[in-house]
């Protein structure tokens, strides 16, 4: 794989080698000539919504306060320290979904969301870590960084932020629009803007096992199959009538021990869990769609592509879109992953499609999963 400017022009696997989960690594000119996707009034817009989550996070004379989207009003422009936070901005514009791919040599099912901070001089969210992987890119003006690889990540009490109570810095960076500073997991680190300023923060999708574990057990809810009830002819008298008899729980025991899963159980899961949209995400198909013959006519002049909002993975003979999942043959299973590493399909792949395939793809434009062009 070639290098990349925006990895500091090192190749991917020099960068999962050397740095990814082990150590930050400062790129300057990652992104040469880079500017903000959005004004400041179109980020504003869109925090106002709600539709888009959004913090609004202060620290006017040492208070630190945060205030959950939506934000229909924020402080002067010309007042200092304080925060607006836009996340999955990559969801509401293409340009911002376009730099978020970029990051694709890492899989989908890790990359998460493109969030935008812009700060007035002095702004910031306070020394802080975060649980996973994240890019800082810088969008415009200039940011001074303190970072460190402290052990003691106890916070400060009583604060509506987390705000590390012992921050000490090792390094220190003042990014320009177009560098950009990586850094691994509990990394601690603390931004402060240096006049008004944007970042670009590529973060990164780590749940917790207790989260899944919850969730799988969910799932696997669906599928369990026990039949027969609780009996117990050899039953004999007890002078402890609230004592829990021990047969009961033999025969619990060896139930409950019937109940497996396999590695395609977990697949499916895990598929199913991380192609899922966000509370927030919601999909608008087309006002008047085609026909099923003038999608196809429409798929032949323009490709087709997947929605900004559409997550969509595949492992084996399982695909997995937007939190359902479907196995395919060998045939439809290679036109699918085309869509799904590609995020678009041209012509001629479409017209060589199964009809299974052009049933799914017209039924995803219908729901707004897919768009024409």
């Amino acid at each position: 794989m070639k290098k990349l400017p925006l990895l500091g022009d090192i190749t991917p696997a020099q960068f999962l080698r050397d740095y990814w989960h082990k150590k930050p690594l400062l790129i300057r000119n990652a992104v040469p000539g880079f500017k903000p996707l959005l004004s400041f009034d179109a980020l504003a817009k869109l925090a106002a919504t709600n539709h888009a989550e959004s913090r609004l996070v202060t620290g006017f004379d040492g208070e630190w306060s945060m205030q959950h989207g939506p934000l229909e009003s924020l402080p002067a422009r010309d007042k200092r320290e304080w925060t607006m936070l836009v996340q999955g901005v990559n969801l509401f514009d293409a340009r911002a979904d376009a730099l978020l791919r970029q990051f694709r040599f890492l899989p989908d099912a890790r990359l998460d969301d493109l969030m935008v901070s812009f700060a007035t001089d002095g702004g910031g969210v306070g020394p802080h870590f975060d649980s996973y992987d994240v890019f800082l890119l810088q969008a415009q003006g200039q940011r001074h960084w303190r970072i460190g690889a402290q052990k003691d990540l106890s916070l400060i009490d009583g604060l509506p932020l987390k705000i590390l109570a012992n921050f000490q810095p090792e390094e220190e960076f003042v990014l320009n629009p177009g560098d950009m500073l990586y850094l691994p997991p509990h990394y601690a680190h603390d931004g402060v803007a240096i006049g008004d300023c944007q970042t670009y923060s590529i973060g990164f999708r780590s749940p917790s096992y207790q989260e899944l574990g919850e969730n799988f057990l969910q799932f696997m809810a669906d599928s369990i199959d026990l039949p027969g009830r609780y009996a117990d002819p050899e039953l004999e008298p007890t002078s402890k009538p609230a004592e829990i008899p021990r047969q009961m729980l033999t025969a619990l025991t060896e139930e409950l021990n019937k109940v497996r899963f396999t590695e395609e159980d977990i697949t499916i899961f895990f598929g199913e869990y991380m192609s899922e949209p966000k509370h927030n995400v919601f999909f608008t198909g087309p006002a008047k769609p085609l026909t099923v013959g003038k999608f196809g006519e429409a798929v032949m002049k323009k490709g087709l592509s997947l929605s900004a909002k559409t997550q969509m993975l595949y492992r084996g003979k399982h695909v997995f879109i937007n939190g359902e999942s479907f196995g395919v043959g060998k045939a439809d299973k290679a036109t699918l992953e085309l869509l799904a590493n590609n995020r678009r399909l041209d012509a001629e792949t479409f017209a060589a499609a199964s009809d299974d395939v052009l049933e799914a793809l017209y039924t995803w434009y219908q729901d707004g999963w897919v768009e024409l062009g």
